[in-house]
Order: structure tokens, then C-alpha cells, then sequence
């Protein structure tokens, strides 16, 4: 007889049909990043610092309303693994109305602060106000990327991540060409002999700000009538009142993850305030650094929304055996990519460096703290699936409890003491960043191990903590 394999091997198919559009998505996404700070860089340390120094706060309101679309996510993965096409639609009329009340506030929020957050951000003074130029600009279109990250979330819910990914590209694809002629002045190039005149704005950090407003813009009008038109979560004919039998499931997996995003976030900004304070070298080589980094977080974040999508259509099914092959097959799927991605990241981290900065004191800084994070990616990698899979199964109160205790026990206290006390520079803070990594890994690795991450081990369908 022939010996049946350990590992449910069926499943590779349907976890890299959701995986790779998501990474492809992300790659785009970061490319972009790349040529974003490129481009600017070459504008010297002065303007990265400038875009950098409020990145962490970019990602204090994304991640918050990307928090509140995990609700939507559960419900409607599971709603789809039940055959249940009319909850569908109507948590997709409920997201609608998300999108709209989010977006509103805060467009109202982030312009009204604008002025504030650099300041907060212990920004130096030569470059607050054009930190608060390119923050007020970069917000302007906020009900539109509210609009792409809550629609984004449920198309993926249903297993399409295809069509985010065409609207990621198409967005980064107008940052990049608007970018090349609002950064930069007019001017001649030679192409084989022939002098080219490229016309240009020559608007700088500005000129970058308000070519990602426009590409935001575009994204979000062309997601929503995709949303529209879509066979299974067009909200067409169905009511835009809040509708409790929808939103109190949605809310009550929602708000801690929305809790456990922002403070996780506000910890980030905490985080980079402490770095903005110990210079504008230690701020552009965080800041590039970041962006090097996000790249080989590709692999691990394509895979937690596979994760998310067929642990809660596997909920919805009340498959428990689908569940518990879905964790055997995906985690070590997941570690492989991520040893894979780190040791790439450990080997080119100077390569990486030199494509943003010339100065030879950020390249050495920046490649230092990445060999140092390359090394724990894989242990990052299981817990963002882990935390993935729970997500989709509803289960976000551990996720909240593991993300606090490890952003705000351990890398903030830690650098807090390590830069502001002891005065420590770059590296310091980064060990803090690589031992809350470390901690996030124990905490959900027991956690998996006693099993309680499967809800269908105590009461089927219920999305529960």
C-alpha cells in the first residue's frame, strides 16, 4: 500500500492561488516604495528624513482601518464557506458604509493634525514644515484608501485577491510615472547620442506627495466600482442603515483587533519619535532601512491572508479536519520562504542600502540593524500566520494580548531606556524591535501548541476570543 504522506500536500494549490496575488500585490507595493525613496533621496538626507519621519504615523491610520476590515474578513469568509450568499451582500453593504463613515473621519482627523504631527514626531526644525507639507497633501484622499484597504479586505474574503492586486499595480504604476514628472525639474537626458528634453514640475518632496494623492485617488474610484459590479459582494439593492445582525459579529472581532493595530501602531510612532530625536543620520537610516526590510516581508504577509481566507471558509464549512491540515501545510511552507528571504536579506542588506544613500554613515548604519532583523524573520514569519488564521477564524483577543505585551513591554520600555537613559544610538533600538519579534513567536508558538487557536476544538461557527 502506498503510504500516505504526513503533510495534506492537496492543499499547496488553493494556499498559493490566494498567496501569490497578494505578494505580487505587495512586491508592487513595495517597488514602489523603493523608487519613492530613491527618487527622493536623491534630493538629499534632508528630504528623506522629511517623507520618513512621519511613515510610522502613515502606518498608525492604515493599520487601524485595516484592523476594522479583519471584522468584515471573518465574517464574510465564513458566511462564503457556508454557502450563505445573502450575508455576503449584506456585510459587503455594511463595509460600504465603513468605508464612508472611516474615510470621513478621518480625512477630518489627519488634515486638522497635519501641522501637529511632525512636531510630535520630534521632527528637526529646518524640516517640520515641509514634513507637514507632504503629510497634509498625502491625506487629502483618504476616503479613497480607506476605500481601497475595506474593499480590498472583502474581495479577498471571498477568495478574490486577484483584482486587489490589478489596483495595486495600477496605483503604483501612477506613483511611479507621476513621481518622474512632478519630483523633478526639466531636464536633458542622453539616450544613445540623442539629447531628450523630460519636462518637469521640479516640486521635490511635494511633488512626490501629491503624485501618490492622485494615484490614492484613482484606486479608490476604480476598487469601488469593481466592488459595484462584482458578482458576489456587490452591495447593489441592499441598505446602507446599520445593521446589527451584521455589525455586532463584525465589532466583536473587529474592535480588538482595531485596538491591538492602533496601539501597536501608536507604539511604532512612539518608536520612531525615540529614533527621529537621535539625528537625521540614525532617522534616514531607519527610514531606509524600514523600506529594504518590507520587501522580504512579502513572502510571510501574501501567506497570512491565504491563512485568514481558508481558516474562516474552513469555519464557515465547519471543516475542523480542513482547519487543522490548512496549520500542518501552511506553517512550514511559510518558514521555508522566510529563512529564504532573511538569509537574502543578511547577504545584500549594503547592497540594498546603497540604492537609497550615498552617505557612506547611513549605508553602514542602515545595513548594520538589517543583518541584525534578517536573522529573526522566520520566527516573525510563524507568528504572523498563526495570528493570520485566528484573524479569519475570529479569534482576536490573544492576537491583541500578545501584540500589547510585546510593543509596549518590551520594544518601547526597552528603547526608551536603551536610547533616552542610557543614550544608546540605531542598533539599540532595533535589538529592542528583534527581541519583541522573538517574544510575539514564544507567545503564539505555546499558544498553538495548547491548541485553543482551533474554536472548532470547543464551539463550531461562533466567532469568539
Amino acid at each position: 500500500m502506498k503510504k500516505k504522506s504526513i503533510l495534506p500536500f492537496e492543499l499547496v494549490p488553493a494556499i498559493l492561488a490566494l498567496a501569490w496575488p497578494t505578494m505580487l500585490e505587495q512586491l508592487m507595493h513595495t517597488a514602489v516604495q523603493y523608487i519613492d525613496t530613491a527618487m527622493v533621496g536623491s534630493l538629499g538626507t534632508e528630504a528623506t528624513a522629511a517623507v520618513g519621519s512621519t511613515t510610522t504615523v502613515n502606518w498608525l491610520i492604515g493599520s487601524t482601518i485595516s484592523a476594522i476590515s479583519i471584522g468584515f474578513l471573518a465574517f464574510i469568509a465564513q458566511a462564503d464557506g457556508a454557502g450563505n450568499k445573502e450575508a455576503v451582500k449584506k456585510a459587503s453593504s455594511q463595509a460600504t458604509l465603513a468605508v464612508i463613515v472611516c474615510g470621513l473621519f478621518f480625512t477630518a482627523l489627519t488634515l486638522s493634525l497635519s501641522s501637529i504631527v511632525p512636531k510630535l514626531m520630534q521632527v528637526e526644525k529646518e524640516i517640520q514644515d515641509l514634513a507637514a507639507k507632504y503629510f497634509f497633501i498625502l491625506y487629502v484622499p483618504m476616503l479613497a484608501r480607506t476605500a481601497s484597504i475595506i474593499f480590498g479586505t472583502v474581495l479577498r474574503a471571498v477568495g478574490d485577491t486577484k483584482t486587489p492586486m490589478r489596483e495595486g499595480i495600477l496605483v503604483n504604476a501612477i506613483n511611479v510615472i507621476l513621481n518622474f514628472f512632478l519630483i523633478y525639474p526639466t531636464r536633458t537626458v542622453s539616450i544613445f547620442s540623442f539629447d531628450i528634453t523630460i519636462p518637469g514640475a521640479g516640486m521635490g518632496v511635494i511633488g512626490a506627495a501629491a503624485a501618490s494623492a492622485v494615484a490614492f485617488a484613482v484606486g479608490g474610484i476604480n476598487i469601488t466600482a469593481v466592488i459595484l459590479r462584482h458578482p458576489k459582494v456587490s452591495p447593489k439593492g441592499q441598505s446602507l442603515k446599520p445593521d446589527p445582525t451584521v455589525l455586532k459579529p463584525c465589532l466583536r472581532v473587529a474592535l480588538p483587533n482595531a485596538i491591538q493595530r492602533f496601539a501597536t501602531s501608536f507604539g511604532y510612532v512612539c518608536f520612531a519619535a525615540m529614533v527621529n530625536s537621535l539625528g537625521e543620520v540614525s532617522t534616514a537610516a531607519h527610514t531606509i532601512a524600514n523600506t529594504v526590510e518590507s520587501a522580504f516581508y512579502i513572502p510571510g504577509y501574501g501567506m497570512q491572508t491565504a491563512a485568514a481566507t481558508l481558516a474562516g471558509n474552513a469555519l464557515g464549512a465547519k471543516d475542523e479536519k480542513k482547519i487543522r491540515d490548512l496549520s500542518k501545510m501552511i506553517l512550514p511552507i511559510e518558514i521555508v520562504l522566510m529563512v529564504i528571504s532573511g538569509t537574502l536579506l543578511f547577504i545584500f542588506a549594503p547592497d540594498m542600502m546603497r540604492i537609497f544613500s550615498k552617505s557612506d554613515e547611513v549605508i553602514l548604519l542602515g545595513s548594520t540593524v538589517l543583518r541584525m532583523v534578517a536573522v529573526s524573520e522566520p520566527f516573525y514569519g510563524f507568528s504572523i500566520i498563526v495570528e493570520g488564521m485566528m484573524q479569519g477564524m475570529g479569534k482576536t483577543v490573544m492576537p491583541f494580548i500578545c501584540n500589547i505585551i510585546g510593543m509596549w513591554g518590551i520594544r518601547i520600555v526597552g528603547t526608551f531606556i536603551c536610547t533616552q537613559l542610557l543614550s544608546f544610538g540605531l542598533v539599540s533600538a532595533w535589538a529592542c524591535m528583534i527581541l519583541h519579534n522573538m517574544a510575539l513567536f514564544f507567545m503564539f508558538l505555546v499558544y498553538y501548541v495548547s491548541g485553543k487557536w482551533n474554536p472548532l476544538n470547543k464551539k463550531p461557527l461562533k466567532a469568539e476570543a
